[in-house]
């Protein structure tokens, strides 16, 4: 089925070859967006993209429930402050970022997560903001089709109500399948080509893309530029995070535990994303938007100050390809 509606913004990029470096603030749970922007400006860093995770009852998952921006209690003249304070730091807002399972067995916590999702895209428009990073969800316990068919009933609606407000939505691409909690089939459906094209068959719509992150095509053994060169047009934002492929995690658990075991998040660098390729396919499609850095190694937590040690990795090992 087709919505062929809501078209936000062109179809052709200018082919600036720009690109700006960000973070994702989701990393730094226990600082507000003053302190982690006054960081980030002073430290090589052009935007942010900012967590707005409900206020009351976040995520218990890691990296998750964190929220820089109370979107619930948002006005225009707040936001216009908040930009502003950014302006005056150097930084912009790349993206706002929620990422719930709108596609989840639990119907209230579905239904939570789409009314909480247009709250943010409301927030956006006020920031003026044209990105917001989400997944697409995932009932881990059926199969593919019964869950595209259901992507089918509830999403088509959403993607209008952005188009409406003048935002697009950007579908991160990660399985959501890290641990036990989240077998047999992962949280969202959004992790493959293949995938990819079933979203956009049944959402046509210009506003709806990608948060295009590779260290979760690594592995999967996708290759990643490939898949850059394909969807170009409908990558919106990119994540830069890295992936290490532990061999003997492999070797004992084998590809059928989905990755359990074996893949390790990384900061950029440490891992085994060829960036030199990946952004070499970014500018070669048109690609002048942004790389937020997005923080998920836990060989750098413990400490705010470890926390940006670890964001100063990524932004040493990334500066050579974004300017």
């Amino acid at each position: 089925m087709g919505h062929r509606r809501r078209r936000v913004g062109a179809t052709t990029r200018k082919r600036r070859h720009t690109m700006k470096l960000g973070l994702l603030t989701a990393a730094f749970p226990t600082l507000s967006l003053d302190e982690v922007s006054t960081w980030a400006g002073a430290n090589g860093f052009e935007t942010v993209e900012v967590a707005v995770w409900p206020k009351s009852g976040g995520a218990a998952r890691r990296y998750a429930g964190t929220a820089h921006i109370d979107v619930d209690t948002l006005d225009q003249a707040g936001a216009d402050r908040i930009v502003d304070d950014l302006a005056a730091k150097g930084l912009s807002i790349s993206a706002l970022a929620y990422y719930p399972n709108p596609l989840s067995a639990d119907a209230a916590e579905a239904a939570a997560a789409f009314e909480h999702l247009k709250t943010v895209v409301r927030a956006a428009r006020l920031l003026r903001v044209p990105t917001v990073g989400t997944f697409a969800g995932r009932d881990k316990h059926t199969s593919l089709d019964e869950n595209y068919d259901r992507f089918a009933q509830v999403w088509p609606e959403m993607v209008h109500y952005a188009g409406d407000h003048g935002v697009r939505i950007a579908i991160e691409n990660c399985p959501m399948i890290f641990s036990g909690d989240e077998w047999p089939g992962g949280n969202n459906i959004a992790f493959s080509p293949a995938n990819w094209r079933r979203m956009f068959e049944i959402i046509p719509d210009e506003n709806f893309g990608l948060n295009f992150d590779p260290s979760h095509l690594v592995w999967q053994f996708i290759d990643a530029p490939k898949a850059v060169h394909e969807f170009g047009e409908r990558i919106f934002h990119v994540h830069a995070k890295d992936l290490e492929v532990r061999r003997e995690g492999l070797y004992e658990h084998g590809i059928m535990s989905a990755g359990v075991g074996w893949q390790v998040p990384r900061l950029c660098g440490l891992g085994e994303v060829n960036w030199g390729a990946f952004f070499g396919a970014l500018y070669a499609v048109g690609y002048d938007y942004v790389a937020s850095v997005e923080h998920e190694d836990r060989a750098f937590e413990g400490s705010v100050e470890i926390v940006q040690r670890g964001f100063a990795i990524a932004r040493d090992n990334l500066r050579p390809f974004v300017h």
